[in-house]
């Protein structure tokens, strides 16, 4: 297998991967971009450099601001692969890829060091009938809409809580899209628990204007918005038919073909794990994520974590995240001396600080509800790759199945081509839950490569490399 050396290598083109990559460019690091997607922005920015929306200005003015940063990065002479698949990493910095622009093929990277940048993934929400066709994650809805500009053809649903699930609303009444309602299920105390955190929100006011705006935009549109939903279930044979929601103990039903849900985001920690570096649970976020320094070094050394893979705080805070460890990154590799890193990092954590300011108060108003992050019907699909039910679940535990990775033992739980990346929060709060411990002390599924498929005629074809350098920055797709 052909092997290129570098100083440093980010894996994920997203605001704090290319925050990361033009700042190591700043203190003359020999650097690598690389990306799954075939243009960089990640998901916030996804596509913002070459938009297939005839009017890009739909999705805002934060969508927007993204363009100027993908530019920087377009501009720069950062190397830069995309559509490149980095599906090993060991604790030594040796990282397995394969490539997709080049033909295709499998080449492994030496780095001195590493920061990885990929960011977050939607929380599980798992209620009956979310595996029908016709139900799919707001995220993913988004992300058409970005990439290519398919909007949905009839009056849809989109229903639970978070940020996102008004973004995305606001923006699709933007597009002319029209939405039937939106069901909240946010609790009816968390309103009142934020407000003991609204001093720090009151430090990022832009936060809670662009929220109030999101609001009342959804009035005006006319959408129905449904708050203190209790219960929910998606109805159908073949396909999403209805939606059933409960509310103060009435039951209420939706004709829909069409069912968007979302509660919230959580650190994608699949990679992290598979290294093999510590991981912590955060209470406050209800998830887990690798344990950090304040340059974003995990437990692994010269291994860093920048933006919502180390902790869910937004695209802004991403950026300087990022920065920050391209900056420990060059001091560790000896281009960059203490005393300037710490004067260049002192106005980034000021910004950092300054967006993290209204995370209690966010995570606080919209933390999800017990009932749907621990599914209570016993029928309700949690590990959708092996079609494993929350009932198979609480029986597992029940005859002293202790943790995620046991499960494998009693059924084929987490064992599918996900390695429990859409169940592994679930099963392991069920397990919590019925042995009445806390969620650390049951643990997460041991994550082992390939991170995500690849195929034997990868594998098979190495990317050429006589000299052992790194190729040529890769050219933008027209």
């Amino acid at each position: 297998m052909t092997l290129k050396h570098l100083d440093l290598l980010v894996i994920g083109a997203g605001p704090a991967g290319i925050a990361a990559g033009l700042e190591a460019q700043r203190h003359g690091l020999d650097t690598l971009v690389l990306d799954e997607n075939a243009y960089p922005g990640g998901q916030i920015y996804r596509s913002v450099s070459h938009s297939p929306l005839a009017d890009p200005s739909v999705l805002g003015a934060d969508y927007l601001r993204g363009r100027a940063l993908v530019d920087d990065f377009e501009r720069s002479s950062v190397a830069y692969w995309p559509q490149t698949l980095a599906w090993q990493i060991s604790q030594d910095k040796r990282v397995s890829v394969t490539r997709q622009d080049a033909g295709g093929g499998t080449l492994q990277i030496a780095a001195r060091a590493i920061v990885l940048a990929g960011g977050a993934q939607e929380r599980p929400f798992p209620v009956p009938g979310w595996t029908l066709p016709g139900v799919m994650g707001v995220g993913a809805a988004q992300t058409l809409l970005k990439a290519c500009a398919m909007v949905p053809q009839a009056p849809m649903v989109l229903a639970g809580c978070g940020p996102l699930l008004y973004l995305f609303a606001w923006q699709l009444i933007r597009a002319g899209v029209g939405i039937r309602a939106i069901l909240d299920t946010a609790e009816r105390g968390s309103y009142r628990a934020a407000l003991s955190h609204v001093g720090g929100a009151l430090r990022s006011p832009s936060y809670l204007a662009k929220g109030w705006q999101l609001l009342r935009a959804i009035r005006r549109a006319g959408v129905t918005h449904i708050k203190h939903v209790e219960a929910l279930r998606i109805v159908g044979e073949q396909q999403a038919e209805a939606v059933e929601y409960t509310v103060a103990g009435q039951v209420n039903r939706i004709e829909t073909s069409l069912v968007l849900l979302h509660q919230g985001v959580i650190p994608n920690t699949q990679i992290t794990r598979s290294i093999g570096c510590d991981h912590v649970w955060d209470d406050a976020q209800l998830c887990w994520r690798p344990r950090l320094d304040s340059w974003g070094e995990t437990s692994v050394p010269d291994i860093f974590v920048a933006g919502d893979g180390g902790g869910i705080a937004g695209a802004l805070a991403a950026e300087p995240s990022g920065r920050l460890a391209a900056l420990q990154a060059a001091h560790r590799i000896g281009q960059l001396d203490a005393a300037t890193r710490d004067s260049t990092a002192s106005p980034l954590r000021a910004e950092l600080a300054r967006h993290n300011a209204i995370r209690p108060f966010l995570d606080t108003l919209y933390r999800p509800a017990d009932g749907f992050r621990r599914p209570a019907a016993d029928d309700t699909i949690v590990c959708r790759c092996e079609e494993v039910t929350a009932g198979e679940i609480r029986a597992m535990a029940k005859l002293g199945c202790v943790g995620p990775n046991q499960t494998k033992s009693f059924s084929r739980c987490g064992m599918g081509p996900c390695q429990g990346r859409f169940c592994g929060a679930t099963v392991a709060e069920l397990l919590a839950d019925i042995q009445g411990k806390p969620v650390p002390e049951v643990g997460y599924y041991r994550i082992r490569p390939p991170i995500k498929p690849v195929t034997l005629g990868e594998l098979a074809v190495a990317v050429p490399s006589p000299d052992g350098s790194v190729l040529p920055r890769a050219e933008f797709p027209k």
